[in-house]
């Protein structure tokens, strides 16, 4: 290649004005770098959908890509049930010390909203430890409107990273490689990751959430 100083001055000034560009970009973290994946297979993947419904009805995998939908109006998990509506899927990787990753890509449509779309389960003295919750077009902790993980979540894919640090007791979460919220932990023993569509308070009549490339990982010791 020609010396920048030979090149013609049309190019010249293209070269300097892409060498300037570059040099105000950000070379994306690797939040996984460190960790070690899990191997997910799947049977790993366990669906909860209402019970008098067959899955295909409230769920649907093609292409990679998991679909999960659910009204206000269908029935819980089982029956006597004192849950809400959902069609989620529980990652049946029991994890009880260590640091732990879950990563995603995401999507929500618009007007789904008052609903949970990922959540880390188990905790001490209530179910779980971590909720992402959806009104609006807001994902938030639980239904904290002081704590907005992203303000506008519909209609597009986004990379979710939440990693859970459970000797720390602390979870931090990411929304497209940018470090939206910490938080503690609420003990328990043994943790699960969640994600899919769960009723929560206020809903829309129809709840939808998608996912692609979901892997966990984990950093033992």
């Amino acid at each position: 290649m020609a010396p920048a100083s030979s090149l013609p001055w049309p190019l010249l000034l293209l070269f300097i004005v892409l060498v300037s560009w570059c040099g105000q970009c950000s070379v994306g973290v690797d939040l996984t770098l460190g960790f070690i994946v899990v191997n997910l297979t799947e049977d790993r993947f366990k669906l909860h959908h209402p019970y008098d419904l067959p899955p295909k009805q409230r769920y649907e995998f093609h292409d990679g890509v998991r679909r999960m939908l659910v009204y206000c109006t269908d029935k819980p998990l089982s029956p006597g049930s004192p849950t809400k509506p959902r069609s989620e899927i529980l990652l049946n990787v029991r994890y009880t010390t260590g640091v732990w990753q879950f990563k995603g890509y995401g999507y929500v449509p618009v007007g789904t909203s008052g609903v949970s779309v990922m959540q880390v389960f188990g905790a001490s003295g209530r179910n779980t430890t971590l909720m992402l919750h959806v009104y609006g077009s807001q994902l938030m902790y639980y239904h904290d409107e002081a704590r907005i993980v992203h303000a506008s979540i519909y209609d597009r894919w986004f990379r979710l990273n939440v990693v859970h640090d459970v000797g720390m007791g602390a979870l931090t979460v990411f929304v497209d490689d940018e470090e939206r919220l910490t938080v503690a932990g609420h003990g328990g023993y043994r943790h699960y990751f969640k994600f899919g569509v769960y009723t929560q308070a206020g809903p829309s009549h129809y709840m939808e959430s998608r996912w692609r490339d979901v892997k966990v990982y984990t950093k033992l010791g």
